[in-house]
């Protein structure tokens, strides 16, 4: 990763011209910095890759032709590359889609049909906007989990079931998103600030820390002690919490080394619910045993581009928008520190963002 300087090709008919002003630091982006799991320049065939397919960016120059937004607004870049025919995400914008770049520049191109404004009157401040793609994943993972435990729960009472959810800033969302749906629900972390956050949200709070070894066996007796005495206690507080049913909903973003204790607390008819994979892409199951206890396995990919407009008025609506006590922001000049902490899990918020120009 380096900075320089670009010369700005000329925009086509349905392209806008913005400024950057806000942009969120995503997986995603380390994951091309490190050109690891692919080499993203190279699956593009693109001489250089401008990152960043998160942030709030004010448009300078509306497109010409089609959908667009007008001069002056502030909007949410929608990270589309390329959708699917019922509006998913096929490709991502200044990711894997050939051609695009993000929001690491003080002037870029962008569709005019991935611009969604934000309200000029908005309760709450662009920085705790900018990191709405995660609540929008959430959005999209929580209504198909939902539904999935629903089809086969039809009549329960959410408040008799608990949603679990392992760490991060997506899962945060959507354990809170569960919370407001009448849940139960608890969710791990490794902080004091954490915890307090999560606690202050409603939500109990597991302190990660009380089970060393969780999920990390290694070779040693007594590392394989260690890890099944933690999980034993991981899952009698679970088992406690859910009043001995299990959970109903676990959000797992991490997968790996945590995937077998996420199935050992999930109860009957419960949902394992997925659209992340930090520790792990492939897992293994015991189909038999999934079949019996009736699990139903979701796995999603950022969000609808239709539904976009839907969720960022709920999120103006009821402020489930990233907490500002959750949110670090970097200026332009630290991004590639920023880049180095987020990669050596040095970050201690849930949310980074850096400032491209003055709001």
């Amino acid at each position: 990763m380096e900075r320089t300087r670009l010369t700005l090709r000329a925009a086509q008919d349905d392209e806008a011209l913005v400024e950057p002003l806000l942009g969120s630091w995503e997986a995603n982006m380390t994951h091309a910095v490190n050109r690891s799991p692919v080499d993203v320049c190279r699956q593009r065939n693109d001489p250089y890759l401008i990152l960043g397919n998160t942030g709030v960016v004010r448009v300078l120059r509306p497109a010409r032709e089609g959908p667009t937004a007008a001069e002056g607004d502030i909007c949410l870049v929608l990270p589309f590359g390329r959708r699917d025919p019922d509006g998913y995400a096929e490709l991502i914008h200044a990711y894997d889609a050939p051609g695009t770049h993000g929001v690491l520049a003080t002037r870029t191109l962008m569709p005019g049909d991935g611009l969604l404004p934000v309200d000029p009157d908005s309760r709450y401040p662009l920085s705790r906007w900018v990191h709405y793609s995660r609540y929008f994943t959430a959005w999209d993972n929580w209504s198909v989990a939902h539904a999935c435990w629903r089809s086969q729960m039809p009549t329960a009472d959410p408040s008799s079931h608990l949603v679990f959810a392992w760490g991060g800033g997506v899962a945060l969302a959507e354990v809170d998103l569960a919370r407001r749906n009448g849940f139960r629900t608890a969710m791990t972390a490794s902080s004091d600030e954490r915890l307090a956050l999560i606690g202050a949200l409603g939500i109990t709070p597991v302190d990660r820390r009380n089970y060393p070894g969780l999920g990390s066996e290694g070779e040693s007796s007594a590392a394989i002690r260690r890890s099944r005495l933690s999980e034993r206690a991981l899952l009698r507080l679970l088992h406690e919490l859910s009043d001995g049913r299990g959970c109903s909903v676990i959000i797992d973003n991490i997968g790996g080394p945590l995937h077998p204790t996420t199935l050992r607390a999930l109860g009957r008819q419960g949902v394992v619910s997925t659209c992340g994979w930090k520790a792990g892409m492939r897992l293994s199951v015991g189909r038999a045993t999934e079949c019996q206890r009736r699990h139903v396995h979701v796995h999603t990919h950022s969000w609808r581009y239709e539904d976009s407009p839907a969720i960022r008025s709920f999120s103006e609506a009821t402020g489930w928008l990233a907490p500002s006590e959750a949110i670090d922001t970097y200026s332009f000049d630290d991004v590639p520190r920023l880049a180095q902490e987020y990669a050596d899990a040095k970050v201690h918020s849930y949310f980074q963002q850096f400032r491209v120009n003055d709001v």
